[in-house]
């Protein structure tokens, strides 16, 4: 089994944190394999004080659904300690926020998709704990779907936002700790960073291989099955399509009222894409994009994860979709999105124009995954020296 950052410090507590004042940046996942929460355990401890809560984008509960639906803060029900937000009117800590903590320890559960915002909250109170001069423990835990591929665009630093902030393709394969090591060395080296990795985790593992509870991340990523899908579908939702989205198997769906779905299904099975399956599957959404309206769609069934790459073949669905549809059906949103009120979204969330130009120019698909496949490269000379842990 592998034991997460959060085990390891509570069977060897560092003397470091002894007789501090603790505020926990955390949510749901943030537990022990026996489900008891980060908050309840150093609410009880009387060996250091939990002085305040942090809160990331979906509350600490995983209460509020996507893009830009905030939470607010307030004080603990139970502990009657502050609960900041970080994902409403800050989402980088105020200097208030962290005047009553000597420590800020984080435990987030990472998907593995660049664009997913905890390790960009993490960013952001790394940059406030350095001005601060407040060490920062972060407790590792896995990337739940590291064996799948380095796969999609290298993220451009002129693209950097709230849904990226450091130059990693999209699927990285990187654990949480690992970006935090790579952001810390890149950008923030005066930051007092303390990781605690993990112990028996490999990057091949599978989140279901590793013994841990699987506790949703966010409202939309309810199993396994939807993280492995993301990196690429999630895409989605810079487009006027359903990612699927109320439902009960989001990302792993997708439809629009326009799309012809047999059509569609046979393109994408003359494209040989590895490692998947399309299987024809209409509904309607009881919420979000076509709430109400009959989406005619897809389900990705995953058939071998050591060939699927999901950001390739994301590309392939949405350049099966402009083959199949009326003409000028497919459409990119416009911004906001996600704080960025001037980038177009599909761009900050792919990590640059280059996917979203080759779809509008009708270029050869095989051509931008060349693209990726270089950049890739070049960014596995650089993870090297950042990589902890052993394939």
């Amino acid at each position: 089994m592998v034991t997460t950052g959060l085990e390891i410090i509570l069977d060897h507590f560092p003397s470091a944190l002894k007789g501090k004042r603790i505020g926990i940046l955390c949510h749901s996942p943030s537990i022990t394999k026996n489900f008891k929460h980060i908050t309840e355990i150093f609410y009880l401890r009387n060996d250091c004080r939990l002085s305040a809560i942090f809160g990331p984008q979906h509350g600490i509960h995983g209460q509020t659904q996507d893009n830009m639906i905030e939470w607010q803060n307030q004080m603990h029900p139970v502990f009657n300690i502050p609960l900041y937000s970080l994902y409403g009117k800050h989402r980088k800590p105020s200097p208030e926020m962290l005047e009553n903590i000597d420590v800020l320890l984080i435990d987030l559960q990472d998907v593995g998709a660049r664009l997913y915002t905890y390790i960009w909250t993490v960013k952001l109170c790394i940059e406030a704990c350095t001005e601060k001069g407040i060490p920062i423990w972060l407790l590792d835990r896995p990337n739940p779907i590291g064996r799948l591929p380095f796969d999609g665009p290298v993220l451009k630093e002129n693209f950097f936002t709230f849904v990226g902030g450091a130059s990693i393709p999209l699927c990285h394969r990187m654990s949480i700790g690992e970006i935090a090591l790579w952001i810390k060395e890149k950008y923030y080296p005066a930051c007092d960073l303390n990781i605690v990795w993990m112990k028996n985790w490999r990057r091949s593992l599978l989140f279901s291989e590793t013994g841990l509870p699987w506790v949703l991340p966010s409202p939309n990523m309810p199993t396994l099955q939807a993280a492995i899908v993301y990196p690429g579908t999630v895409l989605i939702e810079a487009l006027n399509i359903s990612e699927g989205r109320g439902t009960t198997i989001p990302f792993e769906l997708f439809g629009a009222p326009f799309i012809d779905s047999e059509k569609l299904k046979n393109n994408l099975e003359n494209r040989k894409i590895k490692g998947c399956a399309f299987r024809t599957h209409s509904y309607i959404p009881t919420f979000h994009k076509f709430s109400g309206e009959l989406c005619n769609g897809l389900q990705i069934h995953v058939t071998d994860i050591n060939l699927y790459k999901p950001v390739v073949t994301a590309l392939e669905i949405f350049d099966a979709i402009i083959e199949t549809s009326p003409p000028d059906s497919l459409k990119f949103n416009m911004p906001p999105y996600e704080y960025e009120y001037n980038l177009i979204p599909f761009d900050i969330l792919s990590g640059d124009e280059g996917m979203r130009e080759s779809l509008i120019n009708r270029n050869n698909v095989q051509i931008e995954k060349e693209r990726w496949a270089n950049e890739i490269e070049a960014f596995k000379n650089e993870f090297r020296h950042f990589a902890v842990y052993p394939e």
